[in-house]
């Protein structure tokens, strides 16, 4: 029984193509109204679901549903969404109106309805008065807000959007990413977005889907995938981390970069190799006599709002983000509090990832 809340169930789902399995028993549902975010390196199977999402493949195992029926074999024309590709695929005989215009002239909405949707989606996208213009004549930025605009004027319930602004610059990348947040937000209509960005997942999303080698490997809020990763890779591809092997001494007693430190983790055992992940940000720098380790700063570089050092500590070096610098050669103190160390099983290769 499919709960009333989600929109999308992908239940059991993979995929195969000429033998290679891309997608490998994929669980995942998608609540309505929901920003969601498919989040992976390249090759990693989050634009092949979302294309079954689509109705532009089908799996070779597992069922889709939407609003708890089987759309798993329905034509991508029969589905109540729409997608905006990073290509953007728009007409380049056509205006803008026109552009926006197509699928209503296609399904034969009157033309009075169809002027009406339209000046609503040009005002939607901050385009108003753009209606004559050629696409040709329009900025990247531009173009995207159009294929955006065509693709909601047909009012669907779910738009799936396919790493739609890796072909922008990382300034106007910025602008449209807390656009499309906005714009969502005002159309009250349920987004699934695919990126390699970490940090377009992480400004815009409801809920994060970080996947590997056609796995799950965790879902959640922004928040949580940042301060809580599930395993070292999560950890690795969300943002900057010192990722360690370290030793569970005991419950909230770990063992690494020649030290026991105290943590807030239980359950693992003793003795028990483990993953230690410490963020860059969340490392303390005091002095050497009363920091927990001692270390020499080997490297500073200057990132605009903190100083990145590299400090060798012995057994490993730390990167550390600060926003007061310490001279390259300085001996520094190190200090970690137990809410900062996160321990993780370490990874085992082909793990299922499911979640």
């Amino acid at each position: 029984m499919i709960e009333q809340e989600h929109l999308i169930d992908l239940k059991n789902i993979s995929k195969d193509f000429d033998g290679t399995t891309v997608l490998k028993n994929i669980n995942l549902y998608v609540r309505k109204k929901e920003f969601v975010t498919l989040l992976g390196p390249s090759g990693c199977g989050k634009t092949t679901t979302l294309r079954i999402i689509g109705g532009f493949e089908y799996p070779s195992e597992g069922t889709v549903y939407f609003e708890g029926k089987d759309i798993t074999n329905l034509p991508p024309y029969k589905r109540r969404v729409n997608t905006v590709f990073q290509k953007y695929a728009l007409f380049p005989h056509l205006n803008v109106r026109d552009n926006i215009a197509f699928g209503l002239k296609i399904a034969k909405v009157p033309r009075d309805e169809i002027n009406k949707r339209v000046d609503r989606m040009l005002d939607l996208v901050n385009l108003s008065g753009y209606g004559k213009r050629k696409v040709d004549q329009l900025s990247g930025g531009q173009q995207q807000r159009i294929a955006i605009a065509r693709a909601l004027v047909n009012e669907p319930e779910v738009l799936l959007l396919d790493e739609p602004l890796g072909a922008l610059d990382l300034k106007l990348r910025k602008e449209m990413q807390l656009e499309l947040k906005s714009m969502q937000q005002r159309l009250g209509i349920t987004f699934i977005y695919v990126t390699h960005d970490q940090e377009e997942a992480l400004t815009m999303s409801d809920t994060v889907v970080v996947m590997r080698d056609g796995h799950i490997l965790q879902i959640g809020d922004p928040k949580r995938i940042y301060d809580e990763p599930a395993n070292a890779f999560v950890a690795d591809f969300i943002g900057e981390s010192n990722i360690m092997r370290g030793i569970m001494v005991r419950d909230e007693l770990v063992h690494f970069s020649g030290y026991d430190f105290p943590c807030v983790d239980s359950g693992f055992g003793e003795g028990v190799p483990v993953d230690v992940v410490v963020r860059p940000e969340d490392i303390m720098l005091v002095g050497e006599d009363i920091g927990q380790i001692s270390g020499v700063v080997k490297s500073v570089l200057f990132k605009g709002v903190h100083y990145e050092m590299m400090i060798d500590v012995g057994e490993t070096t730390l990167k550390v983000h600060s926003t007061v610098m310490q001279p390259q050669g300085s001996r520094v103190g190190i200090n970690i509090v137990p809410y900062n160390i996160h321990i993780m099983k370490p990874m085992v290769k082909e793990a299922s990832a499911n979640v």
